[in-house]
């Protein structure tokens, strides 16, 4: 069984709660790359917990929850927070914080208060960033991006179409990838569970998948000249996704939020 991931496939209809659907994807980038960008600088535990809090509310709130964002959200973030945590704690130097508590001692070793703190706080902050992207990145379709970009932020449309047609290479890729798993496997070409095998069968791929690439690449640059395809300065739009008042309420209300937290957090942010 394949798994095909289409972004020009029919999303399936949303109700009127998931809110995020029906906003523009500008806007959605626009609402958290503030937050984003000033997140790189915090240096305390409070301000990335707050906007791991506000962005899985909107997360949970605004996008229909699937198997995969589940999983994202209760399991890899929470899990590469830890992980990544126990890392950095374990790399800080000692002497920088030797003036904190000890929490654990093997020998010679000891772990401190501080460390944990520097070591979390680095975790949290990914994984803030990482929680504020999924709030555009999982409600927002490429192909509407790309258009919005074009429609919006006037980016030329010889840019903005032909990442759309970049974006319509993924589904093509999948299902040729699939065909060509599939007659390999009938061949009995590189079969065995051992890694050798399936690295064998990885580079198999390469060339016929490289091939139809070219192929499909030159298919769909003959139909971009049919159809004049950068004769003139503009064209017409078939599919319009408009900037209306409600993407600038969805704005303003996410950066008076972010406001609201590094104000209230701003102590805890001075230089160690």
């Amino acid at each position: 069984m394949s798994l095909a991931i289409d972004p020009f496939a029919p999303a399936p209809p949303a109700t009127a709660v998931r809110f995020l659907y029906r906003l523009n994807p500008l806007s959605k980038l626009a609402a958290v790359i503030p937050a984003t960008i000033a997140l790189v600088f915090v240096r305390d535990l409070a301000t990335p917990i707050a906007f791991l809090v506000l962005s899985y509310v909107t997360l949970l709130i605004g996008v229909r929850m699937s198997a995969r964002l589940s999983g994202v959200l209760l399991g890899a973030i929470p899990g590469g927070i830890l992980l990544i945590g126990c890392g950095f704690s374990l790399w800080v130097d000692a002497s920088r914080v030797a003036d904190t508590s000890a929490v654990l001692r093997l020998g010679d070793w000891t772990l401190y208060a501080g460390a944990l703190s520097l070591g979390f706080a680095t975790a949290l902050r990914l994984g803030a960033i990482i929680a504020l992207a999924l709030v555009a990145g999982m409600s927002t379709a490429g192909p509407d991006l790309a258009r919005s970009l074009v429609q919006q932020l006037r980016v030329p449309y010889r840019v903005g179409y032909t990442a759309l047609a970049a974006f319509r290479f993924v589904p093509r890729f999948a299902y040729e990838l699939e065909v060509i798993r599939q007659a390999h496997r009938v061949r009995g070409a590189h079969a065995g569970r051992t890694p050798w095998a399936a690295a064998a069968r990885g580079f198999g791929y390469v060339v016929p998948l490289l091939a139809g690439a070219i192929r499909h690449a030159e298919r769909v640059a003959m139909a971009m000249d049919a159809r004049a395809f950068g004769a003139y300065p503009t064209r017409t739009e078939r599919h319009l996704v408009p900037f209306r008042a409600r993407d600038v309420v969805f704005i303003v209300l996410a950066w008076a939020a972010s406001a609201a937290v590094f104000a209230l957090t701003a102590p805890g942010n001075a230089p160690l």
